[in-house]
């Protein structure tokens, strides 16, 4: 048998030293969503594995899909108390933290995706929106394009009149509810998680949406109709709780910081071809998409243009912020 040196020993008690100091300084990212396959899951994939690659296992990601970690407002409530350390959302759903969020969901502000990429990737807007929570806890790390606006209804809806008397489900922003109301319908807004046994039972009639969660949560299962009435396009935004993100060492910072503005650069032509497959899923799975009139969807963007303009404006801080980002889209547009 081989004696133990002295220098031996001393080798193996310094490597166990700095396993268990790397075990120590590891640090666990939750990272939740209520969607799953989508836009959302893709870039939590994505900046999983980036982390790992770039940070060697000093976090360690632990991704949460399809509402495992509660309904959205739990998982609001589990980022702001520390809970869960990050959560992706489209940005409808943090209204409720900061009211100035929903200037993102203003009809008519975004003339294509196209349009809306080059305005949330500008670094003064991308900045400035990353920002907003942090007086509330919460550290933007990622903003990026999700998928238009579309209605999913159990009465398909071909026409404005047909909005009348449908219950939608909604973001829980005003400027998903208000437009409803305007258009006829009784707002309803509720999480993800409840929408599919609410539209089963017939609690509510539809919902709005992007078609990718539709398709891949197969709603064609439950009703066929989708009108492409594309009010707004949903933003979705990758958060974390900013005390847990102080305590990291700077370099652990600096890449999550980096590794989120890459994502939601590369990520756009992904999302573009996946909606682009999710239209075709839903065609194949026996739904139905549908389009307005020319002259009636004109009508709806222009009234609901004038709407949004009205309840953004009805707070001082959030048509500050609507009148920052609407001056950015029309340089960009």
């Amino acid at each position: 048998m081989t004696p133990i040196t002295r220098r031996a020993a001393l080798g193996t008690l310094a490597a166990a030293a700095m396993a268990t100091d790397a075990q120590a300084q590891a640090a666990t990212l939750k990272m939740a969503s209520a969607t799953v396959n989508d836009v959302q899951h893709e870039w939590l994939r994505r900046y999983d594995a980036a982390l790992r690659e770039k940070l060697g296992g000093r976090v360690t990601g632990e991704i949460y899909p399809a509402s495992q970690l509660g309904a959205i407002p739990r998982m609001v409530e589990g980022l702001l108390l520390g809970t869960i350390e990050s959560f992706v959302t489209p940005t409808s759903f943090v209204v409720p933290v900061d009211p100035r969020m929903q200037v993102f969901d203003a009809p008519g502000l975004f003339r294509s995706p196209e349009h809306l990429q080059r305005v949330i990737t500008d670094p003064e807007v991308r900045a400035r929106s990353l920002a907003l929570l942090e007086p509330r806890g919460v550290k933007g790390i990622g903003i990026f394009y999700n998928s238009p606006v579309v209605v999913l209804s159990r009465r398909p809806i071909r026409t404005l009149a047909d909005f009348r008397g449908q219950k939608i489900r909604t973001f829980a922003s005003p400027l998903q509810t208000r437009p409803m109301e305007h258009l006829g319908a009784t707002a309803v807004p509720m999480a993800l998680s409840e929408v599919m046994p609410a539209l089963q039972s017939g609690a509510i009639d539809g919902l709005l949406a992007g078609i990718p969660v539709l398709s891949a949560l197969r709603y064609f299962d439950v009703a066929k109709a989708v009108t492409e009435i594309h009010p707004a396009i949903v933003v979705s935004t990758f958060l974390v709780n900013k005390r847990w993100f102080d305590r990291q060492p700077a370099e652990v910072r600096r890449v999550m910081t980096e590794e989120g503005e890459r994502i939601d650069k590369d990520l756009y032509a992904w999302t573009t071809n996946a909606i682009q497959e999710a239209n075709s899923a839903w065609t194949a799975g026996g739904g139905e998409l549908i389009r307005l009139a020319p002259e009636e969807q004109e009508r709806m963007m222009r009234e609901l243009r004038t709407l949004g303009e009205g309840i953004l404006a009805s707070s001082a801080p959030v048509k500050a912020e609507y009148d920052l980002l609407l001056r950015a889209a029309e340089r960009l547009a």
